[in-house]
């Protein structure tokens, strides 16, 4: 009888791999990567493969990618144990070269019509949007490639992080209103403006969708008339938010001084987040005389954006007002160092501008005559001393509250315009497609935070460019992953499954749910005189079982 010490018992790491493995022979990512070198070990498309996976599972820098490979049972990260010994961050490097070096443009847009014709997705509405990524590094000296290409220069711009001390990049993100799925992915120089990237965006999705009939939906960068004449003259449909420089929005606005619109109610629901808050009701009125273009303008409004407005103005006043008395207190102080007019007005302007008080706050720099009196000469002070008045000037603020102007914007406040070229849309559908863009910051949240794009631990222009083009892949993969689980639970008349801790039940589960509920998962290999006895295959539970099924990946997925 063999004794105990002759066998050793392995445990191999499965984590949701398999899972995710399944989706991307669903896409079938490899076979539009770049083949490789005959000089490689490690095909592009493997090594490529292994940074994706890495991105989805749990993030870790390109130099620790062979520790994480190893952590895991063999083959799932698509690699044989020769190739793994040669995966080095060399390798990895060589693998983004190539990958900058080949029309990324059109290996996503490749990918993206075989997502639209494997997972029938619809491409009627998208939805775009960009966010900054930001860098601590200095980034000096960016140049073109060997080969003349040059990836988006890292340089200061205006920052959505709200970080304007760190160079950054432009990530420009479109998805799709079926599911929020990603399907136009681009990066622009750090201090590129939203408003000049829509064509390009625009034209590429036209080459995805197949057609220009879809309705591109944006924020107000959209609506400039160069962007959204060429939509309009190439057959394309939009909705954008028309920006308060517009001379239709102060128009209205004023009209609204002394008439009542006849709002049409859309939506009456309870509070988001209260059960005892205020209900959230949101209206629409179109404008009878829409845009100077002809097109239709739908003006919205929201009770509870109406009472966020003001408590924001009210909050602002408070603020502004206590900041002038600091200020004021300095510049009456006896050793006050803030007396030029030049720096005391400057002071100011800086306090209105912080708190946007420039149209509530009128603010006066007085002069204060200070008056001193000295002895004409000196000796004991008696009935016939002279006195000389001395006057010194000194600055002095004063400031009013507009009341007025408070009451003019107080009648316009939660409403805001929304500009659309189709006509065939109701005043309700135009806000309901401008309603699904806030969905967009959900995947620009996940990609912050789940996957931590940042900081980028890369040092190469042309190989951040490229690692971005596999995070736009990691989002596509997990919105897949997330839609195909929402859908057969729709199909199935589910409402809820127990994916948060505890059992919790979750009506709308996130692909984060979904991997945490298979990153435990382990298969052991009983080994005997260094040959396999017998392999214990990974123990599913019943919800995981049941999810699996719900995706339509086969339980041998985990126990092959």
């Amino acid at each position: 009888m063999p004794r105990s010490t002759d066998f050793a018992l392995k445990t191999e790491r499965l984590g949701p791999l398999p899972l995710i493995n399944h989706f991307m022979e669903r896409i079938g990512l490899e076979a539009h990567v770049p083949t490789t070198d005959r000089r490689c070990t490690v095909a592009h498309a493997r090594a490529l493969g292994v940074l994706l996976r890495s991105i989805v599972v749990e993030r870790e820098p390109i130099y620790r990618q062979q520790e994480t490979v190893h952590g895991f049972a063999s083959g799932l990260y698509g690699l044989s144990a020769e190739q793994l010994e040669h995966l080095s961050d060399d390798r990895l490097g060589r693998a983004l070269d190539r990958l900058f070096q080949a029309d990324r443009a059109a290996l996503l847009t490749a990918v993206v019509v075989a997502v639209g014709r494997r997972f029938e997705l619809t491409f009627q509405r998208l939805h775009n949007d960009s966010t900054s990524i930001s860098f601590c590094g200095q980034y000096r000296n960016q140049r073109p490639s060997r080969s003349g290409l040059r990836a988006p220069a890292i340089t200061y711009g205006y920052s959505k992080d709200h970080r304007p001390d760190l160079k950054q990049l432009l990530f420009i993100l479109t998805t799709a209103a079926d599911g929020g799925v990603p399907v136009q992915f681009r990066a622009a120089d750090g201090n590129t403006n939203d408003s000049v990237t829509h064509i390009e965006t625009w034209n590429t999705l036209r080459a995805v969708a197949g057609r220009s009939d879809f309705l591109y939906v944006a924020d107000s960068k959209l609506c400039s008339f160069d962007n959204l004449d060429y939509i309009n003259r190439a057959g394309g449909r939009f909705v954008t938010v028309m920006p308060r420089s517009r001379q239709e929005d102060g128009l209205f606005r004023k009209w609204v001084q002394t008439h009542a619109p006849e709002w049409e109610l859309v939506w009456d629901r309870p509070h988001p987040r209260y059960h005892d808050g205020p209900r959230d009701r949101w209206s629409v009125y179109r404008d009878p005389l829409g845009s100077r273009e002809g097109w239709s303008l739908v003006w919205v409004w929201s009770t509870l954006l109406t009472l966020h407005q003001q408590s924001r103005r009210h909050r602002n006043l408070a603020a502004a007002t206590e900041a002038l008395t600091s200020l004021r207190q300095r510049v009456l102080s006896a050793r006050a160092r803030l007396r030029g007019a030049a720096r005391i007005d400057l002071a100011v302007e800086e306090i209105l501008e912080r708190y946007h008080m420039r149209r509530y706050l009128k603010v006066k720099r007085t002069v204060r005559q200070l008056h001193t009196f000295k002895q004409a000469r000196r000796g004991r002070p008696g009935a016939d001393t002279a006195y000389r008045r001395i006057t010194r000037r000194r600055y002095d603020l004063e400031w009013t509250v507009d009341a007025a102007a408070i009451a003019y914007d107080e009648k316009s406040d939660g409403m805001y315009p929304l500009l659309s070229n189709d006509l065939k849309l109701t005043s309700a559908q135009v806000l309901e497609a401008h309603k699904g863009q806030p969905a967009i910051e959900k995947r620009f949240e996940q990609i912050k935070s789940v996957h931590e794009i940042a900081p980028v631990f890369l040092k190469n222009p042309n190989h951040i460019e490229t690692l971005f083009t596999l995070y736009f892949l990691a989002l596509l993969i997990q919105a897949l992953i997330e839609r195909e689980l929402r859908l057969a639970m729709k199909r199935e008349r589910l409402k809820e499954l127990p994916l948060y801790p505890e059992q919790r039940s979750c009506k709308r589960p996130t692909t984060e749910q979904i991997l945490r509920l298979f990153s435990l998962a382990e298969r052991h290999t009983l080994i005997r005189h260094d040959r396999i006895a017998q392999i214990f295959p990974a123990e599913l539970t019943d919800l995981q079982c049941q999810v699996l099924a719900l995706l339509g990946v086969p339980e041998h997925a985990f126990r092959s």
